[in-house]
């Protein structure tokens, strides 16, 4: 299992795309997991054919333990071949030959060409998995080829990008898959990572230089039915057809959801407020600007214009935009705004963020929004598009709630929940009329925000949406 970064050590294999026998490619995905934060496709990192798959679909695996073996070069001795395969039952992995690739010292060769330490495979005890319950999992162990011994090389020539002449630039899968989409050759691309691995960024620049569009849309992978894919609200069928009780594992983004709700409910003083009011107006202009010709193919809903307007009512209230740093006792004022959009998934509640959210004119937040769902929506989320977030909206208002007490994103300061919009009896110019009326709820972090700035905060937000022209006069 690589280290597919964020400092995640373990990952849940959903589902594998290659079966023994196969033959795979240098960079081909050959399985999904899901990190308790997103999930992830894994390339494969040389030419090959399948020999085994060593974890069934819905095991949780520790990084650095070897997932899968792939045969390489010459074709493996018989008497090898048997010592590998343990006997074991039909549906167990079984143990193989791991694939002969040089690997630099102290590192353990991987799925990936990026290694993990071999301090970093110590983890805390869990229960054994199926296969290292019936022994083949152990027979796996003994079944992997000793790296033969070579005596010291000269140190080789580097091939002009940073690369030694001969070797395989090193990367993390999601950086490998995409310079696979926008068709870029790692040995062409000057790392800036440290010790030499290849970044995002640096795949990036390769594009642009080459004159590449960046904004090439990734094949999409083999869809996992929610019957093959294990996810932490999905209950086993229970074993008899009375069954009172169902226990589900508590793992994925269930798991760490658990752990980051229990984790800010009992370290952040929350303080909940709020406010209902009239948003007739916001309403209308929602309607006009989906007939503006220059918002023509954009999505035009309340939801951005609420967004919109906690980013000016974080502009006249700067000090709500803040984190508490515990071990330095400090606040740390932040000046920028990674606004997060709480999304529920199949696989359970994510939180993503839109990167400086506050310096996005009206179309680029729409078209920021749009991708944050869909990508969302369809499971792709990376861990890196959730972290650092500074302040989240929780639309629970789609659900037809009036409104809620939310718990904070750990880290961020403020947490706003949006209640439904109802048309409701309200006065409006001294008369009562039907007005489309909405509840927002704040809560926030009393040790960085008091009632007064909190207040504030909340208030500026309301009279944005009960009075838009704001967007442009507070802006």
């Amino acid at each position: 299992m690589p280290d597919v970064g964020e400092g995640l050590t373990e990952a849940e294999i959903l589902k594998w795309y290659v079966q023994p026998g196969d033959t795979v490619t240098d960079g081909q995905v050959v399985c999904e997991v899901e990190t308790a934060k997103a999930a992830v496709e894994l390339p494969i990192p040389f030419d090959g054919t399948v020999h085994a798959l060593l974890f069934e679909e819905g095991t949780t695996v520790d990084v650095g333990q070897v997932i899968i073996s792939v045969q390489t070069g010459e074709a493996q001795a018989p008497e090898a071949a048997a010592a590998a395969v343990a006997p074991a039952p039909a549906a167990a992995p079984v143990a193989a030959e791991a694939p002969e690739e040089p690997a630099a010292a102290a590192r353990q060769p991987v799925l990936v060409g990026y290694g993990v330490s071999q301090a970093s495979t110590k983890r805390r005890p869990r229960k054994a998995a199926p296969a290292a319950q019936n022994g083949s999992a152990a027979a796996a162990l003994p079944a992997v080829p000793a790296q033969p011994e070579a005596a010291p090389a000269a140190p080789a020539g580097l091939n002009g990008n940073g690369h030694a002449a001969g070797e395989r630039p090193l990367a993390k899968p999601p950086v490998r898959k995409l310079a696979k989409d926008l068709g870029i050759d790692l040995t062409s691309v000057v790392p800036t990572g440290e010790g030499g691995v290849v970044t995002r960024e640096d795949v990036h620049a390769a594009a642009a230089a080459a004159i590449t569009p960046q904004t090439a849309v990734s094949a999409p992978a083999p869809a996992v039915s929610a019957a093959a894919a294990p996810a932490g609200a999905q209950a086993e069928a229970p074993a008899a057809g009375d069954a009172r009780e169902t226990r589900v594992p508590v793992k994925g983004v269930r798991k760490v959801t658990a752990q980051a709700m229990v984790n800010s409910a009992f370290t952040a003083p929350h303080v909940t407020e709020f406010i209902t009011f009239d948003v007739t107006r916001t309403m209308k202009l929602v309607q006009e600007l989906k007939e503006d010709p220059d918002l023509a193919g954009l999505r035009i809903n309340p939801l951005l214009l609420i967004a919109k307007a906690v980013l000016v009512a974080i502009r006249r209230n700067p000090d709500v935009n803040a984190s508490w740093d515990e071990a330095a006792q400090e606040i740390v004022l932040k000046h920028y705004v990674n606004l997060g959009i709480a999304a529920a998934t199949p696989r359970g509640l994510i939180v993503p963020n839109i990167k400086d959210a506050h310096a996005k004119t009206l179309g680029e937040l729409s078209t920021a929004l749009s991708e944050l769902v869909a990508t969302a929506r369809d499971g792709k989320t990376s861990p890196a598009d959730m972290q650092n977030g500074t302040i989240t909206i929780t639309n629970v208002g789609v659900f037809g709630v009036d409104t809620g007490t939310p718990i904070l994103n750990p880290g961020e300061s403020a947490i706003l929940a949006v209640g439904a919009i109802k048309l409701q009896p309200w006065v409006h110019k001294g008369k009562v009329k039907p007005r489309h009326v909405t509840t927002l709820a704040l809560s926030f972090d009393h040790r960085l925000i008091d009632g007064e700035l909190g207040s504030k905060f909340l208030a500026d937000i309301a009279a944005v949406l009960e009075h838009p022209r704001r967007l442009v006069t507070w802006a």
